[in-house]
Formats: structure tokens, sequence, C-alpha cells
């Protein structure tokens, strides 16, 4: 029996670590807030008390965490994953976190002989409950091979990606087009609505067009009854594109559209808007055409 460590249970941790143990392999679980952990204790998961009982005991890590920083943490500290897990164990990190932090964290996983795999996850709470995520997976090839029964537990599009830090960069690349899809949408609504289009009808036939993307179709409720309940916030994406420019930067990599659309995140922090779901880009829109209802 593969004995797997899990690190985070967020939004998305939990339900990913869930399915897991409900597959029946020996989950240990950590969280920083432990009641976190109480309903995958229910499920039959061990709860550790730090990350370095559960590095000790695993034979493959997960983590998924918050950024660059907490996965520094995690991965570097003296008592994290590397400086404590057996030669020989799998470290798999499905956090979004820049190429370079990663980079690092290989170097220093290949010096204690552990096999890293990035394995960034695109996809809502929904389809990690429903273990239908989409996982983007680079690292060692028979690493990802060892492990691709686990991953068929969280999702059920599975891509390997190559040997490096190419999950990374992928993630990045669509988390932009995303956010950027945002804006878009945003931008055509008020346009439109400025025009006295009926707003639901607006967005039923922009759905069925030629640009209903599948982002489209899943926000087709939140702009029709302007609930910005956040799936994903804009203080979220804001961190994404962050790490897109920089990432970019290092390369000389042009980025002007994702350069405007992140200043516009900074209006929507600055406005009060950073908890909300991204997708409220339109109602600054609206705001900045005096047209805020």
């Amino acid at each position: 029996m593969k004995k797997i460590g899990w690190i985070g249970l967020g939004k998305m941790g939990e339900p990913m670590a869930k399915k897991i143990v409900q597959a029946g392999y020996s989950l240990t679980v950590y969280n920083r807030s432990a009641g976190k952990a109480d309903e995958l204790k229910s499920e039959g998961a061990f709860v550790a008390n730090d990350i370095k009982s559960v590095a000790e005991n695993s034979d493959f890590i997960i983590s998924m965490i918050s950024d660059d920083a907490a996965l520094n943490t995690v991965a570097m500290g003296p008592d994290g994953v590397l400086q404590n897990a057996k030669p020989g164990s799998t470290f798999i990190d499905m956090s979004t976190v820049s190429p370079v932090a990663s980079a690092a964290i290989a170097e220093t996983a290949a010096a204690a002989r552990i096999s890293y795999l990035r394995a960034p996850v695109n996809g809502t709470v929904m389809q990690a409950e429903a273990s239908t995520l989409v996982i983007l997976i680079s690292g060692p090839k028979e690493s990802f091979d060892a492990c691709e029964e686990i991953f068929r537990k969280m999702g059920d599009k599975i891509f390997y990606t190559g040997p490096d830090e190419q999950a990374r960069y992928l993630k990045l690349c669509i988390n932009m087009m995303v956010g950027i899809s945002s804006a878009m949408m945003g931008e055509a609504l008020v346009l439109g609505e400025s025009g006295g289009l009926d707003w639901e009808q607006m967005i039923e036939i922009i759905k069925n067009s030629a640009v209903g993307s599948p982002v489209i179709h899943y926000k087709e409720k939140t702009l029709k009854e302007r609930n910005f309940t956040p799936a994903f916030t804009v203080r979220q994406l804001a961190k994404d594109f962050d790490l897109m420019l920089d990432t970019g930067r290092q390369s000389e990599i042009p980025m002007p559209i994702t350069s405007h659309v992140r200043q516009n995140l900074s209006t929507m922090i600055a406005t009060g808007r950073g908890d909300q779901d991204f997708f409220a880009y339109v109602e600054m829109l609206e705001e900045l055409a005096g047209m805020k209802k």
C-alpha cells in the first residue's frame, strides 16, 4: 500500500485529498489550521502535527498551497519535505507557483535523491469534488508513470508535459487567457449595455456565439445574476498575473495585454473588490463608464 502525505487543505486541497482517502490509500494530512482536517479524519485519514511527520512517513508527499513563499517553507524549511523525506520518495506540488521557485526546489530535491513532480491543476472546487480536474504534470517521466494512478483519482484529464518546468509555464499561460477573457467579456458587456441590449439575452447570445468559450459557459450564471461570490478571487488572479509578468520579464517576453489587465486588477482591489470573483471586472468597468447600477 502506497503511503501518501498531503499538505494544505484549502478550498481545492480538501476535496482533492478526500478523493485520495476515499480511493483506499493510506493518507496522512497536515494543515496549519488543524480543524480543517476533521472531515478527512472522519474519512479515515491520519492527521499529523507537522510537515516533518508527513514527510518522514510517506512514500508520496503532495502539497496544495498558496504561493512561492508557502512552497519554499513547505519544501525547503528545516522541518520541510526535502529535509525529512526518505531518499527514493516522491514530492508532488500541485500549487500555482513560479517556474523560478519551482526550479530551485527541483535542484534541492535531486541532491536529496527525492523525485519531484510539478502538477498544477485547472478546474474549480466542483470539479475537484467530482474528480474531473485537468492536471498538468512535468518532472521525471518514470515518476509520473508511478504516480499516474494517484492523479487519476483527482482528475479525468491528465497531461504529462515534459521533464522540467513545462507544467508551471502551461498553468500560467492558461490562467493568463482566463483572466484576459474576463476583461474582454467585461468590456463587451458594458458596450452592449450602453446600446440598450437586454442583459441576460446578451450574455446568452455571446455564450452561444463563436467566442462562447468554456469559461464563458461556466460564468454564465455569475454574470446573469450579478452574483460575484468568489470561485477565484481578484487577489488570487492578481497573484497569478504577477507570476506571469515576472516570468515573462526574465526572458524579455512582451505581454502588453497581460500588463494592462493586471493594472485593472489593482483598480479592483483598490476599490474594494479584491475578495470578489474576478468576473466582477464588468462592474468596475460600469463604474468607470458612469453606468454603475
